[in-house]
């Protein structure tokens, strides 16, 4: 061994070792770091929990930021011999993006408002043009200024007021998720003194002077609401309202006619709204119906009625009105009966038509009803598995829907829908630069049958002329938590997995929303194992039906789908070649028993609370880190970010260190730490794109492709 290339990372507290070489320049296999075990007990219902890598929660400290380095060492060592080859995907990655691009401006008040982006640079320029689209541009926000001296740069909020005048935006530059609020003159281009800090939603009231904002507690929960007029200190602002409930989260907003504000205080299961005229800021919030456990509703505006979508009579919601005189549950009337068929997910509502957005077979569907004649009809869409989302929709009068329209393998495409004759213009499709044609690509739904019999959808797409031979390499991904439907949505980065003959497959698991509330109900709380067991399911059945080799199948999933992915490894770990597990929610019971950390209350909702003896018991079942086993489990990539405030860093870094101990066979755990992000990773594009060229490189690499 040459010792010039030997690392050593040696700490005064002995907490980990690493030494190894560059396979490249001896053949020695580099070794990872050992982290020290340094129990911490806990007892629980009478268990006995044994923590050995509860140190690693010391954020900041040398002994755990030398030891993320020396992960990141070792990741950089074991992947070394793919890393121009990863170059290489990012070189082909980027050729198909236009850099330089413009997006579909829509109107606002008198401006026309949209986002460019400039070759090289890593942000979006947010911009406005008064009156015409030919007049002069004004930049309303240059991201890439703000990031300047920044490793990280993310906008949150971004609120012009109704005078056109003002601009409340948030900023983190951390990836903590933890935002500032300023406000900006659009006249002069600077930003006035108010710089509040932990900031979530924001609202302006109808004078152009008062502004509205959310703040965090402790655990990261936005839970009061403030009033601040422009020209006083902020740390006057008045408090008008606090959540005191720790499941519950506020949020603010205006409705699309701009008549009202409504605050929202909503956990995973129960909501309740409070509504003030914006033309009033200094009036009181009136509660529109009081919180009933287990009600979600929420509310939009026309005329002298509320539009309310609820799930007081069905978990799949319906649609009723309420004066807004007086919008006590007495006085809803239904105007769309709840189905056991078909999810009501959302509703918009403009001065004469009402848009609902459904959810039927596991696809999205985009109702219309006719506020004045009564008639109603379903928006048509072309393929067997698609997405669809509302574009923007800022203007109350108006017989014109924009929405965004992709598949699989169609790029995102901009439509504005006319709500009376049912003609759409395609505005934009995103341009995929190349010799990209969506006619090479095939898209489909195929079920798997869980254990209980459940059929589970499955979305694939592949290129054609790809054999159903059962020899293709398989990558499969999923989430399936918190009723989230997770979209078929396009990606031109996904074409360098797909022209090199890989299937691509979604699992849409129990746990998210695909199939509507009851689907969610069905992998939650103490239904969770269904979520685990639907994957595997769909893992075997794509093997089953030959669309792919168990040696090549390669999963994947990020944040609860890490713990997905944690899970099912610890069921069956020759499901699969390799797995990427990104930000992944790893240590449940250890987590669910601090409520000081975010989410944690809230999400008693979701995964149970461990204090709880069933609940615990149950949770200890699945829970990634405490069922870890001396297995032979594949190879990992587990990436993280270090500022991460949903799933902190250490949960996967004490995953991979407990693993490591237990595993058995020679397959490598690699663990890398992104020291300058968040939850979602890098803000700049282009640095995003890096991430999903390692994610991808690795993919093909496990599966034998290289080239």
């Amino acid at each position: 061994m040459n010792p010039s290339l030997m690392l050593v990372f040696p700490l005064a507290a002995g907490l980990f070792s690493i030494a190894g070489t560059r396979a490249e320049d001896d053949g020695v296999t580099p070794k990872p770091p050992v982290a020290k075990k340094v129990p911490k007990v806990e007892v629980v219902h009478g268990d006995r929990l044994v923590d050995d890598y509860y140190w690693m929660r010391e954020k900041g400290t040398p002994d755990v930021e030398a030891y993320l380095r020396a992960e990141n060492a070792y990741a950089d060592a074991l992947l070394k011999p793919i890393e121009g080859f990863v170059a290489g995907l990012y070189d082909e990655m980027l050729a198909r993006i236009k850099q330089t691009d413009l997006s579909v401006p829509f109107r606002e008040g008198t401006h026309y408002y949209y986002s460019r982006t400039e070759e090289g640079k890593q942000y979006p320029i947010r911009c406005r043009k008064k009156g015409t689209l030919e007049a002069a541009e004004s930049v309303v926000l240059d991201v890439n200024a703000l990031a300047e001296g920044e490793k990280f740069m993310s906008v949150r909020a971004y609120e012009v007021s109704d005078d056109e005048n003002l601009l409340a935006y948030s900023t983190d530059n951390t990836g903590f998720r933890q935002y500032t609020l300023h406000v900006r003159d659009l006249r002069t281009g600077k930003d006035g003194p108010e710089g509040i800090p932990k900031t979530t939603s924001v609202a302006w009231a109808a004078d152009g002077r008062t502004l509205f904002y959310v703040v965090e507690d402790h655990a990261k929960r936005p839970y009061r609401l403030y009033r601040h007029v422009l020209g006083e200190p902020h740390e006057k602002d008045v408090l008008v309202h606090e959540e005191e409930d720790e499941r519950f989260n506020l949020g603010v907003g205006r409705t699309r006619s701009k008549t009202y504000l409504l605050l929202v205080s909503d956990s995973h299961t129960t909501s309740e709204v409070r509504f003030l005229p914006a033309g009033d800021p200094r009036g009181e919030f009136r509660v529109l119906a009081p919180r009933v456990q287990e009600q979600e509703y929420s509310v939009e505006h026309r005329g002298d009625l509320f539009f309310i979508r609820t799930n007081d009579k069905g978990r799949n919601f319906r649609l009723v009105t309420a004066p807004v005189a007086d919008p006590r549950r007495e006085n809803w009337k239904e105007l769309l009966a709840h189905r056991d068929d078909v999810m009501l997910a959302g509703h918009d509502v403009f001065s004469k038509h009402l848009v609902l957005f459904e959810r039927e077979g596991g696809l999205p569907h985009v109702r219309v009803d006719d506020l004045d004649s009564g008639g109603s009809y379903r928006v048509d869409f072309p393929e067997p598995v698609y997405a669809v989302f509302p574009d923007a929709n800022p203007e109350f009068d108006t017989k014109v829907f924009r929405f965004n329209y992709q598949s699989l393998a169609t790029p995102p495409s901009v439509y504005d829908f006319d709500l009376v004759s049912k003609e759409r213009a395609l505005l934009k499709r995103e341009e995929v630069l190349g010799d990209f044609d969506p006619e090479n690509y095939r898209s489909e739904r195929i079920h798997a049958k869980a254990p209980d019999g459940t059929a589970i959808p499955i979305s694939l797409v592949y290129r054609k002329g790809t054999e159903r031979d059962g020899k293709n390499a398989i990558f499969l991904t999923g989430y399936g938590s918190y009723g989230a439907a997770i979209p078929t949505a396009f990606s031109s980065s996904r074409l360098s997995l797909l022209d090199r003959g890989v299937v691509y497959a979604m699992a849409h698991i129990r746990g998210g929303g695909e199939m509507g509330k009851r689907w969610h109900d069905h992998g939650r709380m103490m239904s969770k194992k269904n979520t685990f067991t639907d994957f595997i399911a769909c893992a075997d059945h794509l093997v089953a039906e030959k669309y792919g080799a168990r040696d090549r199948l390669v999963i994947q999933g990020g944040s609860a789908g890490g713990l997905l992915m944690g899970a099912v490894l610890n069921l069956r770990p020759d499901l699969c070649k390799a797995a990427v597990v990104l930000v992944p929610f790893v240590d449940v019971i250890n987590t669910m028993l601090d409520e000081s950390l975010p989410l944690t209350v809230g999400e008693f909702e979701e995964w149970g609370n461990p204090k709880v003896k069933e609940q615990y018991e149950y949770m200890k079942t699945y829970c990634p880190y405490t069922n870890l086993a001396a297995k032979a489990y594949p190879t990992l990539l587990v990436r993280t970010s270090y500022n991460d405030s949903q799933v902190m860093y250490w949960e996967p870094a004490k995953y991979v260190a407990k693993l490591r101990t237990l595993k058995t066979g020679p397959n490598p755990v690699i663990f890398r730490t992104n020291m300058a992000a968040g939850h979602g990773g890098s803000s700049g594009r282009y640095d995003r794109l890096r991430e999903t060229a390692l994610d991808y490189g690795f993919v093909l690499w496990q599966t034998g492709i290289t080239e």
